[in-house]
């Protein structure tokens, strides 16, 4: 008889703290590219091409995470908790996709040129139309705060498993 894992596989810990970094690179990017207008085209040519890279990677990850299901939640989390837990965690790759196609239909529709870098563009994905741009720029925006939400209810309930409860559900993800 197997035993059972304790730990996310290596390439699944691999992705989770990669994207982890991303993405909170492209929430303070996204900030910042809303703050100041001084370095906007600086943090736009950063902001498009991670976001596609992160598209990518949350569907290499989800396809990941299919074939390498997570080990079991500490036998503290009551079964309600582990449900929120999963939810919260389908919820982040829904967003982790959905995101960046928001972005690159926004971009389609207001014809701005998709760069990932130097020659190489992205195909327009939208007809033009302004005010569909209008619409999928407020449902970015909208998108990005709930993630950002998420992501700190995700934090806090790692955080408190943590430092309160002690009982070990970090290590699962733990390099």
């Amino acid at each position: 008889m197997a035993t059972q894992r304790l730990q996310f596989t290596a390439f699944s810990r691999l992705l989770h703290w990669t994207m982890a970094a991303m993405i909170l690179t492209m929430l303070c990017i996204g900030v910042a590219m809303v703050a100041s207008l001084n370095n906007y085209h600086v943090l736009v040519s950063i902001h498009r091409p991670l976001g596609i890279t992160i598209l990518i990677l949350v569907v290499v990850r989800f396809v990941n995470r299919l074939l390498n299901p997570p080990p079991p939640f500490p036998a503290t989390m009551s079964h309600m908790e582990g449900l929120m837990a999963t939810a919260s965690e389908f919820t982040m790759y829904g967003l982790m996709f959905v995101l960046p196609l928001v972005g690159w239909g926004m971009l389609s529709a207001a014809r701005y040129p998709i760069v990932l870098f130097g020659a190489v563009h992205l195909p327009f994905i939208l007809p033009h139309d302004v005010m569909l741009y209008a619409l999928l720029r407020t449902a970015h925006t909208v998108l990005a705060y709930l993630f950002f939400l998420t992501f700190i209810a995700h934090f806090g309930a790692i955080l408190f498993h943590t430092l309160i409860v002690r009982d070990g559900l970090l290590k699962r993800m733990a390099p």
